[in-house]
């Protein structure tokens, strides 16, 4: 009889404290679900609010539950060492492990979705920087060209202009050769009018140049069919 009572106080101290702990779980496990969740302002970039110290509480508020979590799993242990007193206590065992079962489900749940946003916002926040790393080496470089181009235009405009100059240049060469050629023209046209014997020994020296041309074009040619001739024959 004594040992009966003995297991009634110790079965309602042991459902007590199960409570006790259950209700403490359950409510830090609504705070732990609602860790991080809105205190991103919208205008606000990953860079400028790290989760440094949200990590923190987040850590040490998951200790905190752990801890409870197996202070629960120890009264459990403890309740289910008792001789079960009717259908009543059997069920209440097992709906405190159910309730266990569901926390430790639960809170692997939270921290393993906290885990995501965190891999989430550090990779955006990788990727943002990138993309501003990628914008200014880009701007940088954009810039660069623009001044490599620029040069190269002013080199070109530089070169054309001094082609233009000498093309002027030899224009006015060639026109002041021209007009020396028309002067000298002019004067030996003057001197055969002047001295028709001078044209005319002129007139006969440039026929027997051309006599003398044709003989010894006749010759080469002669000579060129011997040697050809006998180099085959």
């Amino acid at each position: 009889m004594a040992s009966s009572t003995l297991d009634a106080i110790d079965w309602e101290d042991l459902r007590k404290q199960a409570r006790h702990l259950e209700n403490e779980i359950d409510a830090k496990l609504v705070a732990f679900s609602k860790l991080g969740v809105n205190t991103r302002s919208k205008n606000v970039t990953p860079d400028e609010v790290p989760l440094l110290d949200e990590e923190h509480v987040f850590e040490n508020m998951a200790l905190e539950i752990e801890t409870l979590l197996t202070k629960l799993f120890t009264v459990n242990e403890k309740m289910s060492e008792l001789q079960p007193n009717g259908a009543a206590m059997l069920h209440t065992m097992q709906r405190h492990k159910e309730i266990l079962k569901d926390y430790k489900l639960e809170f692997s749940k939270i921290r393993n979705n906290f885990a995501i946003r965190k891999d989430r916002e550090d990779l955006l926040g990788s990727v943002r920087k990138e993309i501003d790393n990628y914008k200014t080496t880009s701007g940088l470089n954009r810039r660069e060209m623009y001044l490599k181009e620029n040069q190269h235009i002013h080199n070109s405009d530089r070169l054309i202009n001094d082609q233009i100059s000498i093309a002027m240049e030899t224009r006015e060469h060639l026109i002041t050769q021209r007009q020396a050629f028309k002067r000298i023209q002019t004067r030996f046209n003057d001197i055969s009018n002047r001295f028709p014997a001078v044209s005319s020994l002129i007139q006969r020296i440039n026929l027997r140049k051309r006599r003398d041309s044709l003989i010894l074009g006749v010759i080469v040619g002669f000579c060129t069919f011997l040697m050809l001739l006998y180099a085959f024959y």
